[in-house]
Protein backbone atom coordinates (compact mmCIF):
# COMPACT_ATOMS: atom_id res chain seq x y z
CA UNK A 1 0.00 0.00 0.00
CA UNK A 2 1.26 3.29 -1.26
CA UNK A 3 -1.78 5.26 -1.81
CA UNK A 4 -1.36 7.48 1.37
CA UNK A 5 -4.67 9.49 0.13
CA UNK A 6 -6.96 6.37 0.52
CA UNK A 7 -8.61 5.53 3.56
CA UNK A 8 -7.54 3.70 6.50
CA UNK A 9 -7.43 2.77 9.77
CA UNK A 10 -6.35 2.89 13.12
CA UNK A 11 -7.71 0.81 16.19
CA UNK A 12 -11.60 1.78 16.20
CA UNK A 13 -11.40 4.97 14.01
CA UNK A 14 -11.66 5.01 10.11
CA UNK A 15 -9.84 7.81 9.02
CA UNK A 16 -9.86 9.08 5.47
CA UNK A 17 -6.52 8.80 4.82
CA UNK A 18 -2.82 8.05 6.04
CA UNK A 19 -1.68 11.50 6.95
CA UNK A 20 -1.34 12.44 10.39
CA UNK A 21 -0.40 15.74 11.86
CA UNK A 22 2.85 15.31 14.27
CA UNK A 23 2.79 16.84 17.63
CA UNK A 24 4.29 20.25 17.39
CA UNK A 25 4.53 22.48 20.11
CA UNK A 26 3.87 25.74 19.01
CA UNK A 27 4.27 27.80 22.98
CA UNK A 28 0.48 29.54 22.79
CA UNK A 29 -1.14 28.28 25.38
CA UNK A 30 -1.92 30.27 28.77
CA UNK A 31 0.64 31.26 31.15
CA UNK A 32 -0.58 28.66 33.36
CA UNK A 33 -0.89 26.07 30.44
CA UNK A 34 -4.51 26.24 29.61
CA UNK A 35 -4.93 25.50 25.44
CA UNK A 36 -6.48 28.91 23.91
CA UNK A 37 -9.01 29.79 21.67
CA UNK A 38 -6.30 30.48 19.33
CA UNK A 39 -5.19 27.13 19.47
CA UNK A 40 -8.57 25.83 18.98
CA UNK A 41 -8.79 28.01 15.98
CA UNK A 42 -5.58 26.30 15.03
CA UNK A 43 -6.31 23.02 15.32
CA UNK A 44 -9.73 23.21 13.69
CA UNK A 45 -8.11 24.88 9.98
CA UNK A 46 -5.71 21.22 10.15
CA UNK A 47 -9.27 18.65 11.01
CA UNK A 48 -8.69 17.31 7.34
CA UNK A 49 -5.57 15.55 8.27
CA UNK A 50 -6.35 11.79 8.83
CA UNK A 51 -5.50 12.07 12.66
CA UNK A 52 -4.27 14.90 14.80
CA UNK A 53 -1.99 14.56 17.62
CA UNK A 54 -2.10 17.42 19.39
CA UNK A 55 1.06 19.24 20.62
CA UNK A 56 2.84 18.27 23.88
CA UNK A 57 0.86 18.43 27.46
CA UNK A 58 2.58 18.26 30.80
CA UNK A 59 0.65 15.92 33.43
CA UNK A 60 2.17 17.98 36.19
CA UNK A 61 3.44 21.34 37.09
CA UNK A 62 7.16 20.29 37.39
CA UNK A 63 7.04 18.77 33.96
CA UNK A 64 6.77 22.04 32.06
CA UNK A 65 10.19 22.36 29.82
CA UNK A 66 8.89 26.07 28.29
CA UNK A 67 7.14 29.28 28.60
CA UNK A 68 3.20 28.75 26.99
CA UNK A 69 3.64 25.20 26.86
CA UNK A 70 -0.34 23.38 27.09
CA UNK A 71 -0.38 21.45 30.32
CA UNK A 72 -3.55 18.96 31.63
CA UNK A 73 -3.31 18.36 34.97
CA UNK A 74 -6.13 21.00 36.57
CA UNK A 75 -9.51 21.46 35.73
CA UNK A 76 -8.97 24.32 33.46
CA UNK A 77 -6.58 22.56 31.44
CA UNK A 78 -9.48 20.49 30.92
CA UNK A 79 -11.86 22.51 30.29
CA UNK A 80 -9.40 24.22 27.82
CA UNK A 81 -8.63 21.19 25.62
CA UNK A 82 -12.17 20.01 26.07
CA UNK A 83 -12.49 23.68 23.50
CA UNK A 84 -10.23 22.49 21.16
CA UNK A 85 -11.64 19.01 20.42
CA UNK A 86 -15.21 20.42 20.20
CA UNK A 87 -13.62 22.96 17.05
CA UNK A 88 -11.81 19.87 15.66
CA UNK A 89 -14.68 17.36 16.48
CA UNK A 90 -17.01 20.18 14.97
CA UNK A 91 -14.44 20.52 11.79
CA UNK A 92 -14.65 16.47 11.21
CA UNK A 93 -11.25 15.50 12.51
CA UNK A 94 -10.13 13.64 15.41
CA UNK A 95 -7.50 14.01 17.78
CA UNK A 96 -5.30 12.63 20.11
CA UNK A 97 -3.05 14.31 22.73
CA UNK A 98 0.85 13.79 23.75
CA UNK A 99 1.82 13.76 26.80
CA UNK A 100 4.86 14.80 28.12
CA UNK A 101 7.40 15.60 30.68
CA UNK A 102 10.38 17.76 30.67
CA UNK A 103 12.63 15.78 32.91
CA UNK A 104 15.83 18.21 33.14
CA UNK A 105 14.39 20.40 30.17
CA UNK A 106 12.94 22.69 32.18
CA UNK A 107 13.97 25.91 34.68
CA UNK A 108 12.89 27.24 37.56
CA UNK A 109 12.38 30.42 36.47
CA UNK A 110 9.52 28.93 34.44
CA UNK A 111 7.91 26.55 36.90
CA UNK A 112 9.74 27.68 40.44
CA UNK A 113 10.40 24.42 41.05
CA UNK A 114 13.93 22.75 40.73
CA UNK A 115 13.76 20.04 37.51
CA UNK A 116 13.99 16.02 38.26
CA UNK A 117 15.20 13.69 35.95
CA UNK A 118 16.68 10.44 36.11
CA UNK A 119 20.03 11.45 37.33
CA UNK A 120 22.03 15.01 38.58
CA UNK A 121 22.69 15.87 34.73
CA UNK A 122 22.45 18.61 33.43
CA UNK A 123 21.22 19.40 30.23
CA UNK A 124 24.21 21.04 28.78
CA UNK A 125 23.55 23.90 26.95
CA UNK A 126 20.94 27.13 28.42
CA UNK A 127 16.97 26.98 28.34
CA UNK A 128 14.72 29.65 27.23
CA UNK A 129 12.69 31.27 30.06
CA UNK A 130 11.12 34.28 30.38
CA UNK A 131 14.12 36.31 31.23
CA UNK A 132 15.42 35.07 28.22
CA UNK A 133 18.10 32.02 27.97
CA UNK A 134 19.24 30.59 31.05
CA UNK A 135 21.75 28.42 31.58
CA UNK A 136 20.35 24.99 32.63
CA UNK A 137 20.10 24.06 36.74
CA UNK A 138 21.05 21.04 37.57
CA UNK A 139 18.24 18.20 38.39
CA UNK A 140 17.03 16.33 41.10
CA UNK A 141 17.58 12.54 40.75
CA UNK A 142 13.67 11.10 40.96
CA UNK A 143 13.58 9.29 43.98
CA UNK A 144 10.96 5.73 43.84
CA UNK A 145 8.19 7.80 45.76
CA UNK A 146 9.12 10.58 42.55
CA UNK A 147 8.66 7.85 39.68
CA UNK A 148 5.51 6.23 41.34
CA UNK A 149 4.01 10.00 41.53
CA UNK A 150 5.01 10.67 37.88
CA UNK A 151 3.68 7.43 36.52
CA UNK A 152 0.19 8.17 38.53
CA UNK A 153 0.19 11.61 37.03
CA UNK A 154 0.66 10.42 33.59
CA UNK A 155 -2.39 8.18 33.92
CA UNK A 156 -4.67 11.23 35.41
CA UNK A 157 -3.98 13.45 32.40
CA UNK A 158 -4.68 10.38 30.33
CA UNK A 159 -8.04 10.06 32.04
CA UNK A 160 -8.41 14.35 31.93
CA UNK A 161 -7.43 13.60 28.06
CA UNK A 162 -10.14 11.31 27.64
CA UNK A 163 -12.93 13.61 29.54
CA UNK A 164 -11.67 16.31 26.99
CA UNK A 165 -12.67 14.66 24.33
CA UNK A 166 -9.65 13.62 23.10
CA UNK A 167 -9.41 9.35 21.03
CA UNK A 168 -6.69 8.65 22.97
CA UNK A 169 -2.84 10.15 23.76
CA UNK A 170 0.60 9.16 22.98
CA UNK A 171 2.99 8.86 25.31
CA UNK A 172 5.86 10.86 24.47
CA UNK A 173 9.78 8.90 25.14
CA UNK A 174 11.42 10.52 22.48
CA UNK A 175 13.22 13.72 21.73
CA UNK A 176 15.32 14.05 25.29
CA UNK A 177 12.55 14.17 27.52
CA UNK A 178 11.91 12.87 30.85
CA UNK A 179 10.88 9.38 29.65
CA UNK A 180 14.29 9.34 26.77
CA UNK A 181 16.24 10.49 29.69
CA UNK A 182 15.46 7.33 31.27
CA UNK A 183 16.58 5.77 28.30
CA UNK A 184 19.90 7.16 27.30
CA UNK A 185 22.97 6.24 29.07
CA UNK A 186 24.69 9.45 29.19
CA UNK A 187 21.73 10.98 31.22
CA UNK A 188 20.41 7.55 33.69
CA UNK A 189 23.52 6.97 35.70
CA UNK A 190 20.98 5.56 38.23
CA UNK A 191 22.25 1.95 39.85
CA UNK A 192 18.48 0.49 40.70
CA UNK A 193 15.87 -1.31 38.67
CA UNK A 194 15.39 1.55 36.27
CA UNK A 195 19.67 2.42 35.24
CA UNK A 196 22.01 -0.20 34.00
CA UNK A 197 21.38 -2.35 30.97
CA UNK A 198 18.77 -1.28 28.31
CA UNK A 199 16.26 -3.86 29.89
CA UNK A 200 15.92 -1.78 33.23
CA UNK A 201 16.04 1.13 31.51
CA UNK A 202 13.21 1.01 29.24
CA UNK A 203 11.28 0.26 32.69
CA UNK A 204 10.03 3.87 33.18
CA UNK A 205 8.74 4.32 29.65
CA UNK A 206 7.05 0.71 30.22
CA UNK A 207 5.50 1.54 33.79
CA UNK A 208 4.46 4.32 32.23
CA UNK A 209 2.60 3.49 29.39
CA UNK A 210 0.97 0.42 30.88
CA UNK A 211 -0.31 2.97 34.22
CA UNK A 212 -1.76 5.41 31.28
CA UNK A 213 -3.39 2.05 29.16
CA UNK A 214 -5.04 0.80 32.60
CA UNK A 215 -6.33 4.37 32.74
CA UNK A 216 -7.87 4.55 29.33
CA UNK A 217 -7.51 1.48 27.76
CA UNK A 218 -4.70 0.01 25.38
CA UNK A 219 -6.78 0.80 22.41
CA UNK A 220 -6.60 4.84 23.19
CA UNK A 221 -2.52 4.99 23.96
CA UNK A 222 0.24 4.81 21.73
CA UNK A 223 4.16 5.67 22.29
CA UNK A 224 6.65 7.90 20.47
CA UNK A 225 10.11 6.65 20.24
CA UNK A 226 12.98 8.98 18.20
CA UNK A 227 15.79 6.08 18.27
CA UNK A 228 19.55 7.31 17.99
CA UNK A 229 18.18 10.88 18.45
CA UNK A 230 20.44 13.40 19.65
CA UNK A 231 17.85 16.59 20.73
CA UNK A 232 18.14 18.10 24.13
CA UNK A 233 22.18 16.55 24.88
CA UNK A 234 20.52 12.89 24.51
CA UNK A 235 23.70 10.40 23.50
CA UNK A 236 22.63 6.58 23.31
CA UNK A 237 25.56 4.19 22.86
CA UNK A 238 23.31 0.92 22.69
CA UNK A 239 20.70 2.70 20.57
CA UNK A 240 20.19 -1.14 18.94
CA UNK A 241 19.91 -3.29 21.95
CA UNK A 242 17.89 -0.18 23.73
CA UNK A 243 14.54 0.33 21.25
CA UNK A 244 13.92 -3.92 20.58
CA UNK A 245 14.08 -4.65 24.59
CA UNK A 246 11.50 -1.64 24.83
CA UNK A 247 9.40 -2.95 21.86
CA UNK A 248 9.72 -6.65 23.56
CA UNK A 249 8.58 -5.10 26.61
CA UNK A 250 5.74 -3.05 24.68
CA UNK A 251 4.35 -5.55 22.29
CA UNK A 252 2.07 -7.31 23.98
CA UNK A 253 -0.08 -4.59 25.54
CA UNK A 254 -2.80 -4.20 22.71
CA UNK A 255 -1.23 -0.31 22.11
CA UNK A 256 -2.54 1.47 19.18
CA UNK A 257 0.55 2.32 18.12
CA UNK A 258 4.06 2.84 17.79
CA UNK A 259 5.22 6.24 16.43
CA UNK A 260 9.08 6.50 15.50
CA UNK A 261 10.52 9.84 14.48
CA UNK A 262 12.41 10.17 12.08
CA UNK A 263 12.33 6.93 11.09
CA UNK A 264 15.23 5.71 8.18
CA UNK A 265 14.26 3.51 5.12
CA UNK A 266 17.46 2.22 4.80
CA UNK A 267 18.15 1.63 8.87
CA UNK A 268 18.38 -1.91 9.77
CA UNK A 269 17.07 -1.22 13.25
CA UNK A 270 13.68 0.64 11.54
CA UNK A 271 13.26 -2.62 10.07
CA UNK A 272 13.53 -4.65 12.96
CA UNK A 273 11.58 -2.31 15.00
CA UNK A 274 9.02 -2.88 11.79
CA UNK A 275 9.16 -6.43 12.45
CA UNK A 276 9.27 -6.80 15.57
CA UNK A 277 6.28 -4.55 16.34
CA UNK A 278 2.44 -6.16 16.18
CA UNK A 279 0.22 -3.30 15.55
CA UNK A 280 -0.10 -0.30 13.64
CA UNK A 281 3.14 1.63 13.05
CA UNK A 282 3.51 5.75 12.60
CA UNK A 283 6.15 6.53 10.49
CA UNK A 284 7.20 10.08 10.56
CA UNK A 285 9.96 10.80 7.67
CA UNK A 286 12.68 12.88 7.35
CA UNK A 287 12.11 15.76 4.85
CA UNK A 288 14.36 18.00 3.81
CA UNK A 289 12.49 19.66 0.81
CA UNK A 290 9.02 20.88 1.71
CA UNK A 291 7.71 20.76 -1.69
CA UNK A 292 4.55 18.84 -2.82
CA UNK A 293 6.21 16.24 -5.07
CA UNK A 294 8.87 15.51 -2.02
CA UNK A 295 5.68 15.46 0.51
CA UNK A 296 4.32 13.05 -1.66
CA UNK A 297 7.43 10.71 -2.09
CA UNK A 298 8.16 9.90 1.64
CA UNK A 299 4.85 9.75 2.42
CA UNK A 300 4.68 6.69 -0.48
CA UNK A 301 7.98 5.61 0.63
CA UNK A 302 7.00 5.29 4.58
CA UNK A 303 4.29 3.14 3.36
CA UNK A 304 6.70 0.85 1.26
CA UNK A 305 8.49 0.84 4.16
CA UNK A 306 6.00 -1.15 6.36
CA UNK A 307 4.81 1.84 8.21
CA UNK A 308 0.60 2.08 8.45
CA UNK A 309 0.23 5.85 8.94
CA UNK A 310 1.97 8.73 8.38
CA UNK A 311 3.06 11.71 10.67
CA UNK A 312 4.25 15.30 9.29
CA UNK A 313 5.27 18.30 11.15
CA UNK A 314 6.07 21.60 9.55
CA UNK A 315 3.76 20.43 5.97
CA UNK A 316 0.63 20.89 8.29
CA UNK A 317 2.16 23.92 9.96
CA UNK A 318 2.35 26.09 6.82
CA UNK A 319 -0.56 24.15 5.19
CA UNK A 320 -3.99 23.63 7.19
CA UNK A 321 -5.33 22.72 3.85
CA UNK A 322 -2.42 19.99 3.00
CA UNK A 323 -4.48 17.04 2.11
CA UNK A 324 -6.33 19.22 -0.56
CA UNK A 325 -3.00 20.29 -1.41
CA UNK A 326 -1.58 17.33 -2.24
CA UNK A 327 -4.82 15.63 -4.19
CA UNK A 328 -4.97 18.62 -6.46
CA UNK A 329 -0.94 18.53 -6.79
CA UNK A 330 -1.14 22.36 -5.67
CA UNK A 331 1.70 24.06 -4.25
CA UNK A 332 2.67 24.03 -0.96
CA UNK A 333 2.57 27.10 1.48
CA UNK A 334 6.58 28.18 2.37
CA UNK A 335 7.75 27.79 5.86
CA UNK A 336 7.66 31.28 7.43
CA UNK A 337 10.18 32.51 9.74
CA UNK A 338 11.59 29.54 12.33
CA UNK A 339 10.89 32.35 15.15
CA UNK A 340 7.32 32.53 14.29
CA UNK A 341 6.91 29.15 15.60
CA UNK A 342 7.46 29.80 19.04
CA UNK A 343 6.40 33.85 19.61
CA UNK A 344 2.70 33.37 20.52
CA UNK A 345 0.31 34.95 18.40
CA UNK A 346 -1.36 34.58 15.11
CA UNK A 347 1.38 35.37 13.33
CA UNK A 348 2.72 31.95 11.95
CA UNK A 349 0.34 30.35 13.09
CA UNK A 350 -3.14 30.98 12.22
CA UNK A 351 -3.00 33.28 9.32
CA UNK A 352 -1.28 30.68 6.53
CA UNK A 353 -3.57 31.02 3.33
CA UNK A 354 -5.62 27.53 2.08
CA UNK A 355 -6.12 27.22 -1.55
CA UNK A 356 -10.17 28.68 -1.11
CA UNK A 357 -8.32 31.80 0.46
CA UNK A 358 -6.36 32.49 -2.87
Amino acid sequence: MTDFLAPARLGQLTLPHHLLMAPLTRNRAEADGTPTSLMAEYYAQRASAGLIIGEAATPNAVGQTYPDIAALHTDRHTDGWRKVTEAVRAAGGHMFLQLQHGGRVSHPATTGLTPVAPSAVPLPETIFTRQGQLPAPVPRAMTPDDISATVADFASAARRAVDAGFEGVEVHSANGHLLHQFLAGNTNRRTDAYGGPPERRVRFTVEVTEAVAGAIGAGRTGVRISPGGTVNGIQEDDTAALYPALVHRLRDLGLAYLHVVRADLGDELYRRLRADWPGTLIGNPVLTDLTTGAVARAARGMLASGADLVALGRPYIANPDLVARLRRGAPLNPLRERYLMYVGGADGYTDYPALADR
